[in-house]
Order: structure tokens, then sequence, then C-alpha cells
């Protein structure tokens, strides 16, 4: 029995010397012998090093703009064409009478939102969507029997443009939208209030092209009126046409 318990530590030590062997074999013959495997290699390792191929977009930091997003281009077209034409043409004294946008509002009637629940927030979505803003859900300020009305019900949605926001949207309109409507032959002079404030009815919320036909669940039509600081229609048409609106041209009768 002593022979036994003396040889068994004996046999181990010759076991583990066996293992260590072995391995000390193998990572011989896993180590590179030919400048050939070294240069496959070298791809894995800057893979590992940079994170390899799962690392994500999302993880990567984004560096913050330095740099303000440009004014709309309207606003550059306003300061160099636009002032002196105006102030050439109406002499003025200053360029600060010279009349400019003040605001513009897109608002969609909404009639059926009595019936049906759902028509306000399509609504509301295309015209988010058209804005760039939420807009806001007009309600009725007295109770009418005959349409069925009655005082706070909501009736329609509205939006306000200001600043950058405006002038995008009238490049929008004037540019894009307005072009694709069918047999469209220019915009009626008669919209004009007598103030200098403009509005247009657009029959058909599908001509922006933010709009996808295959989303929306019924078309639907809009008004977009146009503020300024005109003192008089003369002014407002003049300053809107300068802009690129198309108006349609007065024939004379001889």
């Amino acid at each position: 029995m002593l022979d036994d318990e003396r040889q068994q530590p004996e046999d181990i030590e010759e076991i583990s010397a066996e293992a260590e062997a072995t391995v000390d074999d193998e990572d011989a013959d896993a180590k590179p012998t030919t400048e050939v495997e070294e240069q496959q290699d070298a791809p894995r390792r800057e893979r590992r090093q940079r994170g390899g191929r799962g690392e994500r977009a999302g993880d990567v930091e984004l560096e913050t703009p330095t740099e303000p997003p440009p004014p709309p281009r309207l606003v550059d077209q306003f300061r160099a064409n636009i002032i002196p034409t105006m102030m050439q043409e109406f002499s003025y004294g200053n360029t600060m009478e010279v009349p400019r946008l003040q605001k513009i509002v897109l608002n969609i009637g909404v009639g059926e939102a009595l019936t049906n629940g759902r028509a306000m927030e399509a609504a509301s979505a295309d015209l988010a969507v058209i804005a760039g803003q939420k807009p806001i859900v007009t309600r009725a300020r007295k109770s009418i029997a005959t349409f069925k009305i009655r005082e706070g019900n909501a009736i329609g949605t509205a939006v306000t443009l200001r600043g950058s926001r405006m002038y995008h949207f009238l490049d929008r309109l004037v540019n894009t939208a307005l072009p694709r409507i069918r047999d469209f032959r220019g915009l009626p002079r008669r919209g004009f209030d007598g103030r200098g404030n403009f509005s247009i009815g657009i029959r058909e919320q599908i001509i922006f092209p933010e709009i996808d036909y295959n989303q929306i669940d019924k078309i639907r039509g809009l008004q977009v009126t146009i503020t300024t600081t005109a003192k008089n229609d003369t002014e407002a048409i003049r300053l809107l046409e300068l802009y690129g609106m198309p108006f349609i041209k007065e024939t004379v009768e001889a």
C-alpha cells in the first residue's frame, strides 16, 4: 500500500509533463511560419481593433454641427432682389417700408369629424406632413342647429407658420406643389381681401410631394392664407409676384 501511494504522485507528474509538451507543440503549429500567413491574418487583427463586423452605425459618436443651417433661399432673394425692385417701383424712402411676409396659415375643415372620429386624426396627420409642424384642432365657437354643430365640437385643424418654416413652405408651394395641379393656368387675383392678404383654396392635398397617395384615407382640400404687411392689394400682388407666385395676367380689352 505504501509503495502504491508513493508512486501515485510520480505518475501525475509524468502525465502533466506530457500534457505541457503537447500544448507547446500545438502552439508552435498554430503560429504562422510564412509571410503569406502573416499577411492573411493582418486584416483580421485590424477588424478586431476596430470592433469587428458587428459594430453598428448607431454606436459611432456623431459630430455635433459647428455651423448653423443655411437661411431659406427666399430670404436671400428678398434682400438681394425684392427690396431694390420694390423701392424703385413704389418710391419708398426707407427699406423698412417695403412690405414683408408676416405669416402663412393652413386650414383644413373637417365637417365629417362629427360622425367619423378618425377623420380628424387623418386630417391632422396630413397637415403636419405638409407644414412640418404640429397643427391644432379648431372648435366651433357657437352652436348651429342647421349644421348640427354644438359649441366646442372639433370642426377642423389649422397651423400657423412663421420664420424659416414659412419661407420654406412658400418655396415648396410655388415651385413644386402648384405646378402639379391638373390643368393649372395660374392663380386668380380675386383672392386678396383689400388689406394685402391673399387666400387660395387647394382642392387636393396630394399635390404636395410629401403626401403619399397610398397612405391617405380620403382626398381633402385645404386653404392657404398668406398675410403680408402691405398697405393695399397692389403692393401685395407685386410682392408675391417677385417671390414667384404664378398669377393670371390681366388682359386689357381694346
